[in-house]
């Protein structure tokens, strides 16, 4: 096992290696933080639902018949058995696959089969005035994005995110529609806080990422925090930049104005970050599923061009002498198939560092040789950010 007293800046090393400090994180900063649920599109209609996972609860966000969002801990008040899967569309109430007890899309209890026969003394009044309706939970938007706190009564959502939005791209979400072949999932076997920590680290994208990420200006990047937040922003480089109609991989997004155009990408705490460019805006979701193990999944949006626009811009970056010059090539040689570091996929190469970084912190000759003061503060920052939470509700 690591050196106890080995340190990743911030926090020890067993922060990323054993369950206990695990346990700690799912208790006290996922169960007590504004969780990423989706986007309102997923809830368009009454009945529509979507469930997520914080921390220790499990929460769902169902569409009202007066077309309001609410949020209830997705658990029966009979024997606590999951009410809902992960998502779904027109359900008309909320029925217990174990016993059938039911409650409408307000989380009010309607039904308890066999009510006089089997629980004769429960309740003489009203079944939603009986404490047994759904335990209510707390749903907020924030540019186009649904959140969900487990506290009915939680923080305000807009007092959680004061003073980001300024550091954000230009982009307006709401107007812009999914593009289903950008969406992204893998399993990572590595801790959730490498993912995040290789997701605000500026000094490895100009090395990792030389050959998938060299159309941006790292030497020009802009970067810091708001609150517990991150945010960060790069321009193109000029001459990638000027001929950005031709070498873009997707229509430029129209509302994107020139001076503005760039690499947005912030990261909201604890684990959902933004990736906003000149064609899209994306949505970076780290899911922790162990000590080692963590869930990443994108979701992208774009403007609402038809197919054929896609098609002829794909074929106008095909031919770009500039997408030539800064498109997407290995950092090695080798086969793109079966090696990340070959694959000219910026994503799969962060991920094979992620884990290599995670397979060396078992060793007992593990340990953080220096600091970049510029490139990887940020690093410590958020280490420090997830131990004020912990020490902050920590028994």
């Amino acid at each position: 096992m690591a050196n106890k007293k080995t340190m990743m800046h911030a926090l020890p090393v067993e922060a990323y290696t054993s369950q206990e400090w695990f346990d700690l994180e799912m208790k006290h900063v996922f169960s007590k933080t504004w969780q990423f649920a989706g986007l309102v599109e997923d809830v368009a209609n009454p009945g529509d639902y979507i469930s997520v996972q914080a921390g220790l609860n499990n929460i769902f966000i169902i569409k009202g018949r007066d077309n309001r969002l609410r949020a209830f801990h997705n658990m029966c008040r009979h024997r606590g058995t999951q009410l809902l899967r992960a998502v779904g569309k027109a359900k008309k109430a909320i029925t217990c696959p174990y016993h059938d007890w039911t409650y409408d899309l307000e989380g009010k209890l309607v039904s308890i089969p066999k009510k006089e026969e089997e629980f004769p003394d429960l309740c003489n009044k009203e079944l939603h005035d009986c404490g047994l309706n759904l335990h209510e939970a707390s749903v907020d938007i924030f540019k186009g994005m649904l959140f969900v706190h487990p506290e009915k009564n939680a923080p305000s959502l807009m007092e959680y995110f004061k003073g980001v939005e300024p550091h954000l791209g230009p982009h307006i979400p709401e107007e812009l529609v999914e593009y289903q072949e950008g969406y992204y999932e893998k399993e990572i076997k590595a801790n959730w806080k490498i993912v995040v920590e290789n997701n605000i680290d500026h000094y490895h994208l100009a090395h990792l990422h030389e050959g998938t990420l060299n159309m941006y200006d790292h030497d020009k990047a802009q970067f810091g925090w708001v609150g517990p937040h991150y945010w960060f922003y790069e321009p193109l480089v000029e001459d990638y930049r000027k001929d950005l109609k031709n070498a873009s991989l997707t229509p430029v997004i129209d509302h994107v104005p020139e001076d503005k155009i760039g690499a947005y990408v912030p990261w909201f705490f604890p684990n959902i970050g933004l990736a906003e460019s000149e064609g899209t805006w994306s949505t970076f979701h780290v899911t922790p599923l162990a000590p080692d193990r963590t869930l990443v999944s994108f979701r992208t949006k774009v403007m609402n061009s038809s197919e054929w626009e896609f098609t002829k811009q794909a074929a106008k970056s095909s031919m770009s002498k500039i997408w030539t010059k800064y498109g997407a090539k290995g950092k090695y040689e080798g086969d793109p198939n079966t090696d990340p570091m070959a694959s000219g996929d910026f994503m799969e190469e962060d991920v094979y560092a992620c884990e290599q970084q995670q397979k060396s912190l078992q060793s007992p000759m593990f340990s953080i040789g220096a600091q970049a003061q510029r490139g990887e503060y940020a690093m410590e920052k958020f280490q420090s950010v997830v131990k004020e939470w912990i020490e902050k509700y920590k028994d």
